[in-house]
């Protein structure tokens, strides 16, 4: 039975490196802490961080992996985690920065900021080093990018990893967790929040849902637009509106385009935003009630997929679709519905709802593609460029004064910053970087699992070791880097922004990077409202939690 000893003990044969026995380890560290993820206490769970604690356990009994192998696999599995994550944030990173969004960040960025103030002076109150309190400060963060940049950089500093930090963390993260839900909890509490009343009053304020389109069915009854086309009345006033159909004073109907000539009295289906629907009624006519299904059989409305390559990037405008007598009225993307103005560009991916005749949509689908097989194919090129060009950027080192050794974005950072850009402005230079939800989840826990594994069986020669030589009183002192700056930027968000409890307790999350307490924040508010804060700040807070990581163990070399 030796052979089966080896297979579990020995990391390596012949002084090289046994395959099947770092596959095996790391197989079963994962899938038992999968398992393990499933179990709540409390309806909380500590999800795919149980892989961490399992890998820590195997170490600890003697199953490791060959130094080089581990150092390979958790790298490379950051690498896929952070960009993926990228891919996912990266469309909506820029306009989360604007109007509400630029508050919310900025309240985001200063609980970021607390959090590093509160873990430097516990260094110098303490006396650990800064290794060990980037780690725990990573963990009461619950931000596994922020760890493993710290760790490289640690690795390029002294040329040796250090499992110091991933003990922090691994000691850290238990408590965090449960002390982010106890905080949501007692600011609803504190500030005697009626739950009802806040999602009221989040959905009458929401931008999303003030862009949401709108169908409404007008009769034109300004005489300035009488005798007037379509084509020519869109420039008259500054809002997205798109003219569907239209049935004549004769009772005829029609898939509006361009030429169609208005006249007074003719009743149209309109679709815009619920935010423009009081112009757009002032500008043409008061609002009627029709039964468009029961006019216009001989017109049918379908929903068509872009799936062609060709037309990524480009103008609802230069499709000239509707020269071919359809329209089209909104354009979903993402679970999202846009309204569909001429300027909107387009991605692969992206749901066309279009109007006209059954022959006039069968050429719309040729033109368009529609094709679900194409889409679901992966679209391999982007991703491997996208890590190219990021372990490139995360390698360049770039020098501040009085910080003694060059900061570099590293393989969390470069990859991050890299994906999101390619997200966002892929698309305006004819680069398809469309991937499906599912494929992109895969990519993403995947990358996870491969790094969290990797970091426990690193750490675990000696954590108990490590606990009982006064590890256990980095629990308080995560505990702290936890609860301080939540608490205060919580109370100050409700109290002098006056911040939408609901949006707030998103906000604690995503300035976290804390999926399980969103999931609690979603369950107690009985909606989604929590996760607009949640997305608002997420991909901001993730590239400043691997920033600031890297800049702390930097700071104190």
């Amino acid at each position: 039975m030796g052979w089966l000893e080896n297979l579990f003990f020995d990391s390596g044969l012949s002084g090289g490196v046994n395959v099947a026995h770092s596959v095996l380890i790391l197989a079963l560290v994962i899938s038992s802490g999968i398992l393990l993820g499933k179990i709540k206490i409390a309806g909380i769970s500590l999800g795919v961080t149980w892989i961490l604690f399992v890998g820590i356990a195997f170490s600890h009994f003697g199953m490791r992996l060959d130094r080089h192998v581990l150092h390979f696999v958790q790298d490379f599995g950051l690498i896929l985690f952070v960009y993926s994550i990228g891919l996912q944030v990266g469309p909506g990173f820029f306009s989360s920065l604007k109007k509400g969004g630029l508050q919310l960040n900025l309240l985001a960025g200063s609980i970021v900021l607390l959090g590093v103030i509160v873990t430097y002076v516990l260094h110098k109150c303490t006396g650990l080093p800064m290794t060990i309190m980037t780690g725990i400060m990573s963990g009461a963060v619950t931000n596994t990018p922020g760890l493993g940049a710290a760790q490289e950089t640690c690795r390029d500093l002294t040329g040796v990893a250090n499992p110091d930090i991933a003990t922090g963390y691994a000691i850290a993260y238990p408590l965090a967790v449960m002390g982010i839900v106890a905080t949501i909890i007692a600011l609803r509490y504190l500030f005697k929040i009626n739950m009802e009343n806040e999602e009221k009053a989040a959905l009458s304020s929401s931008g999303s849902a003030r862009d949401e389109p709108r169908r409404l069915s007008l009769r034109l009854g300004n005489p300035a637009l009488n005798g007037k086309r379509v084509g020519d009345i869109h420039d008259l006033i500054n809002r997205n509106y798109v003219i569907s159909r239209i049935r004549h004073k004769d009772g005829t109907v029609e898939a509006a385009h361009p030429d169609t000539v208005l006249h007074l009295g003719d009743e149209m289906l309109v679709v815009t935003s619920v935010a423009a629907v009081p112009a757009i009624t002032a500008f043409i006519g008061e609002e009627v009630n029709v039964e468009w299904m029961t006019f216009s059989a001989q017109l049918i409305s379908r929903r068509i997929l872009i799936t062609k390559s060709e037309l990524n990037g480009k103008s609802l405008e230069q499709l000239r679709i509707r020269s071919l007598g359809i329209n089209i009225t909104r354009v979903n993307r993402s679970g999202v519905d846009l309204v569909a103005y001429p300027s909107l560009r387009l991605q692969i991916g992206d749901r066309l709802t279009v109007v006209g005749t059954e022959s006039a949509i069968a050429e719309v689908e040729k033109k368009l593609g529609n094709s679900l097989k194409r889409l679901n194919a992966p679209n391999l090129f982007p991703l491997f460029l996208g890590i190219f060009l990021g372990v490139i950027l995360g390698s360049i080192p770039f020098v501040f004064s009085g910080i003694p050794q060059p900061v570099k974005l590293g393989l969390a950072g470069g990859p991050l910053l890299v994906s999101i850009l390619i997200s966002y402005f892929g698309p305006k230079f004819k680069l398809i970087t469309y991937t499906t939800m599912s494929a992109n989840l895969m990519l993403r826990e995947v990358g996870i699992t491969l790094f969290l594994a990797c970091v426990g069986l690193g750490a675990g020669e000696r954590f108990i070791e490590t606990v009982v030589d006064g590890g256990y009183k980095w629990i308080g002192y995560g505990a702290l880097i936890t609860l301080i700056p939540i608490t205060l930027a919580g109370i100050a968000g409700r109290l002098f922004l006056k911040l939408n409890y609901l949006t707030l307790s998103g906000l604690i999350a995503g300035s976290m990077t804390d999926p399980p307490a969103l999931a609690y924040a979603n369950d107690a508010a009985g909606n989604d409202l929590p996760s607009v804060g949640y997305a608002t700040v997420y991909p901001l807070t993730m590239f400043l939690r691997v920033l600031s990581a890297q800049l702390l163990i930097l700071l104190a070399a």
